[in-house]
């Protein structure tokens, strides 16, 4: 053997997650062993894909006239069957591609080294959950371990590959899964990848070609590239997204969806169109269940596969809708595209400026029909992906008009949530003003006091809660339609509030204005607080609250001063006007107290007290614990009283 062959004939050994990782995999055999070859087909289709996509601008590499397809052979099926001498012959897998290939290197750094970012995640996953296993199918080809879970089922496994580079060499990976494996030559003259997988005693059955057929249409039936089972092609290949919508079935939507993203949760909704005017298009798109699909998405970009009459030409593409819409999966194909496009090329072509506007248009209609026709489902389509569209607001205000009617608020008038247009719908006759409350929780701004005088009249409010509601108004545009957003907290309510009062109302609070022992509670919550407000004053609006804090009319931002808290970047208690209601039993006990000299110490705890509540249920307070002694000590006062007076 020459000093070049040897080496060639190199043993390396797996790193240390890799060989936990076999040792999981191995060990899976009894739960979920068919997937293995789902996982090794996926592959070979990403291997497809990427020569395709390459051949689009080189067309030198070998074999370029191959058909692109995938071929699986069995050996050893019949029972007994035995080889040239007379052994029974070694019950075998082999899966062929004629895809892009890979060099002597590319065999070491995807077979050996360059899953172990994703070998620990995976182990994580399998670790999780107080160690409880979770299901191997749920998590295995996610983390660049799938071509991995082969070992389930051979005792070895060999990979001869060669590169679709013309003056590559063929190369042969070889593991029996344990703790190395081995690279020597190989005598390959077609371009692609060959799998032979010698098969362990146990999985026998994958030696059978009913079995094989059965695992194929169940988990890659719908794989872009025709799979050869011997001389016969067993999936359906046909493309889903050009036969008409009418004449495909749900479930075929559905595992054409989970074969093309791995999410093994059902989309949420399908879009499927097809049309010619004013530019060639077919959609099938989806929306995933989730949008946090984690490391369990096989797809870690957005956008969606772009296809020209029916070869791809980009695998993410994100110029078909905005970011507020990178959920969307899927696929458009358009035979009006030329093939033979660089991305700059397309972003530049005025048909994908149309196709884009066919696209959104569409996703857009589909979400209002179903707002309107399954409000549930659209409450969990909220859920999951309402901060996208908030989020567009913030970074894509010129979509402000497309945004907004999509979002969904709880409100004061009960506990669905409502679109604009159905809080307009309910508007009372003469109101031009939509009303919103800020808070952290549906808890805390349902208690608001700045809802009393809402209440009182039936007006309904929005319940402003995520913490991206505030960029809402942030835009110059800040109405919906020709209705104004107004936050309740606002100073310039005092004109509105007036309606609200009646004439027995304004007589009792004038009387217990003009009390000194009022005017004395009054100057007690002015020194108390001091500068953390600007202002004191009798309430003319509360009635079931014994204070607010009210936002000055010359107070800019008020609604980012929440967000500024929560993101910690230079963040100061605003400073507010304390609004009193002078008729709740707090206030009038705690005016009563304060002309007792001796009481003054609690009086001053109740104000600081009143004044931190209403900074949580403005959302507003840094560190609500800060209370907790407080709170503690008016405790321990009220109940010494009680005890003394026992």
């Amino acid at each position: 053997m020459t000093t070049m062959e040897m080496e060639k004939e190199t043993t390396y050994n797996f790193k240390a997650e890799i060989q936990q990782v076999l040792n999981i995999l191995i060990h899976s055999l009894y739960q979920d062993s068919d997937i293995f070859l789902r996982e090794l087909i996926s592959n070979a289709s990403d291997a497809l894909t990427r020569l395709q996509f390459e051949m689009l601008t080189n067309q030198n590499v070998v074999d370029p006239d191959a058909e692109l397809a995938i071929h699986i052979e069995v050996e050893g099926e019949e029972t007994g069957e035995e080889d040239e001498d007379g052994d029974e012959k070694v019950k075998k897998l082999i899966i062929k591609d004629s895809g892009i290939g890979m060099t002597r290197d590319e065999l070491i750094r995807s077979l050996g080294t360059i899953a172990q970012s994703g070998a620990r995640e995976f182990l994580s996953t399998i670790n999780q959950n107080n160690g409880e296993k979770p299901n191997i199918n749920d998590v295995i080809g996610q983390f660049g371990v799938g071509f991995y879970s082969v070992f389930m089922v051979a005792d070895e496994v060999r990979v001869i590959s060669r590169s679709h580079h013309p003056d590559a060499e063929a190369a042969m990976w070889i593991s029996d899964g344990k703790d190395s494996f081995r690279i020597e030559p190989a005598d390959k003259a077609d371009r692609g990848t060959e799998i032979h997988i010698y098969l362990k005693e146990d999985a026998y059955e994958f030696a059978s070609s009913w079995k094989v057929r059965q695992v194929i249409k169940k988990h890659s039936d719908f794989v872009a590239f025709p799979i050869y089972l011997g001389e016969e092609q067993v999936n359906q290949q046909q493309s889903l997204w050009r036969k008409a919508p009418d004449a495909v079935e749900q479930e075929d939507y559905e595992k054409f969806y989970q074969q093309m993203s791995l999410d093994f949760e059902k989309p949420l909704g399908t879009v499927h169109f097809h049309g010619d005017v004013p530019v060639n298009a077919r959609l099938l798109l989806f929306i995933p269940s989730k949008r946090d699909r984690g490391v369990l998405a096989l797809r870690k970009e957005p956008g969606v596969k772009l296809y020209s009459n029916n070869v791809l030409i980009q695998e993410y593409c994100n110029d078909l809708l905005p970011a507020w819409l990178d959920f969307v999966d899927g696929v458009v194909d358009s035979a009006d595209l030329p093939l033979n496009v660089s991305r700059e090329t397309v972003q530049n072509n005025r048909l994908m400026r149309q196709l884009a506007k066919v696209v959104r248009s569409r996703v857009l209609r589909y979400l209002r029909d179903l707002g309107k026709k399954e409000p549930e489902k659209y409450a969990q389509f909220i859920k999951e992906f309402g901060r996208a569209f908030k989020e567009g607001l913030a970074t894509d205000p010129s979509s402000r008009d497309d945004i907004l009617p999509y979002l969904r608020f709880h409100t004061s008038h009960g506990d669905e949530l409502t679109s604009l247009d159905e809080y307009i719908e309910r508007m009372p006759e003469g109101q031009t003003e939509i009303y919103y409350v800020l808070g952290d929780s549906i808890a805390t701004v349902t208690q608001s006091p700045h809802l009393d005088p809402f209440k009182a009249k039936g007006i309904e409010v929005l319940y402003w809660v995520d913490p991206l509601d505030p960029f809402i108004t942030q835009a110059q545009q800040v109405n919906y339609q020709d209705y104004t957003f107004v936050n309740v907290d606002g100073a310039n309510l005092d004109d509105a509030a007036d309606d609200v009062e009646d004439e027995e109302t304004d007589k009792k609070d004038e009387e217990t204005t003009e009390t000194p022992e009022f005017t004395q509670f009054m100057d007690r919550i002015a020194t108390a607080l001091g500068d953390n407000i600007v202002e004191v004053r009798p309430s003319k609006v509360l009635s079931n609250s014994p204070v607010r804090l009210v936002s000055p009319k010359d107070q800019t931002d008020t609604d980012m001063q929440r967000i500024q808290r929560i993101i910690g970047q230079n963040y100061v208690i605003p400073k507010k006007i304390m609004e009193v209601n002078r008729t709740h039993p707090l206030i009038v006990n705690l005016t009563n107290l304060t002309a007792d000299d001796t009481q003054i110490e609690v009086v001053n705890m109740a104000i600081e007290q009143l004044y931190a509540s209403a900074l949580v249920q403005e959302g507003l307070h840094p560190n609500p614990t800060d209370m907790l002694p407080r709170i503690q000590k008016l405790m321990e006062l009220a109940v010494g009283k009680v005890a003394d007076n026992s």
